[in-house]
């Protein structure tokens, strides 16, 4: 087993996940940071970073950070942190391609020794089962005898200025006792926050996707909460204020749920848990209400435009924001989707706007193309559907005026007070 000094690093995927921690290491030692995409290491190159997570001047800071897409630049690394993403399918079953072609690629320039580190979101078992496979065909070598395993789940919270990568605890594991010391010690050198040695790989995988199931849960409680007290006209907001007087009532709020966790995770491990002949409940039970919230938040303003007798075929809607959180430009797994997909079942006319996102990734995402500004006096329906602050500073007065005469204002994140909007979650 290397020594820490020994360690010659390449981070493997240089997304919102493997760009921080790339940028960390490489204030530090010497790093390659590996993505097949030209244009995302030309931009790196250039010094900027269009996931907005990372500075200039801390890309600047990473002196020893170098970006390439050539496989023989990973050749004189010994220690591989592969951070890829890990999507779900069409039929919301796990997607492991991006993980397996990753692992293919280490695999070609695993040598006696190396150690491979996963970071990517998986289920229990995963990284043993279907990664070390894929390594040893590749690489010809043999698991725990000629190359070791790790793996250490991000926790990176995409716009949060806050909770960075070093700030966060992080999760470490090996495959042997060994590895899983020298994993921990790599990660002690950049995260302040400290580490929790894991027993072994799958504690480590197992913890990482459960954090994303048990928020998913507690947001659909909130979500059913808010379906239930629209029913009997409460708001559910000054209910939620209320409760959350008592000092151990957990905040959450209803909404939209999607981004590259908490939308994804539970499906990961839903997964595995029917491979092994659980037919998980609660859990499937949870998605299953978050992911018919953009149906419901349509058929409210339906209903709320029917009552003030505006005809809903052919309706014009300004859709408020498409990532799928505040302030950030990410767009993975947004489920603001779903809300354009309803309105447009109606034979809505819809118009996206969200000055985070680029019309080109939109686009090439989820064929939308948002509007440079919107319409003075245009709309019938306004659906408030992201944080941004810019909408806050824009305040509830200027966003009527989006609006007909007569239009329905629809609050979905309560960024204004409840006599502001027409409607709220």
């Amino acid at each position: 087993m290397k020594l820490l000094s020994d360690i010659k690093l390449a981070i493997v995927g240089l997304g919102y996940v493997g760009l921080p921690l790339a940028v960390e290491f490489g204030k530090q030692r010497s790093v390659v940071g590996f993505d097949i995409n030209q244009k995302r290491i030309d931009e790196l190159k250039a010094g900027h970073d269009f996931t907005l997570e990372t500075e200039p001047d801390e890309l600047r800071a990473a002196s020893q950070l170098s970006f390439s897409t050539k496989l023989d630049d990973l050749r004189a690394c010994n220690c591989f942190i592969v951070t890829v993403p890990t999507p779900i399918d069409a039929h919301k079953r796990p997607d492991l391609t991006p993980l397996i072609k990753a692992s293919e690629t280490v695999g070609k320039v695993l040598k006696v020794g190396d150690i491979v580190i996963y970071e990517s979101t998986v289920y229990p078992g995963c990284t043993e089962e279907d990664c070390v496979p894929v390594l040893e065909k590749f690489s010809g070598l043999k698991f725990n005898q000629d190359f070791y395993c790790g793996y250490s789940p991000e926790r990176i919270n995409p716009g949060d200025k806050e909770h960075r990568v070093t700030t966060i605890k992080k999760v470490t594991s090996g495959s042997t006792p060994e590895s899983a010391d020298l994993v921990d010690a790599l990660y002690n050198q950049i995260i302040t926050a400290g580490t929790h040695k894991a027993s072994s790989i799958k504690v480590a995988e197992a913890a990482k996707v459960i954090e994303n199931t048990q928020r998913d849960l507690n947001i659909a409680l909130i979500n059913e909460l808010a379906l239930i007290f629209n029913k009997m006209g409460i708001d559910t907001e000054e209910v939620l204020q209320a409760a959350g007087s008592k000092w151990n009532f957990l905040p959450f709020r209803p909404g939209l749920v999607g981004g590259h966790c908490i939308g994804v995770d539970p499906y990961y491990l839903t997964h595995k848990a029917q491979s092994i002949g659980y037919h998980p409940e609660i859990i499937l039970a949870g998605r299953r209400l978050n992911d018919s919230m953009g149906a419901y938040v349509v058929a409210q303003l339906v209903k709320a435009m029917t009552k003030r007798r505006l005809q809903v075929d052919g309706a014009r809607i300004l859709v408020m924001g498409l990532t799928f959180k505040e302030n950030c430009p990410d767009l993975r797994n947004t489920r603001v989707v779903d809300i354009v997909a309803e309105l447009k079942d109606y034979n809505c006319q819809v118009d996206v706007f969200d000055p985070w996102v680029t019309v080109e990734e939109a686009q090439h995402e989820y064929g939308i193309a948002p509007v440079a500004q919107p319409d003075q006096g245009a709309y019938d329906g306004i659906i408030l559907a992201v944080a941004h602050h810019q909408f806050q500073e824009l305040g509830s007065e200027k966003i009527r005026e989006f609006g007909k005469t007569g239009h329905v204002l629809y609050d979905l994140k309560y960024l204004f007070p409840v006599q502001a909007s027409d409607l709220r979650l």
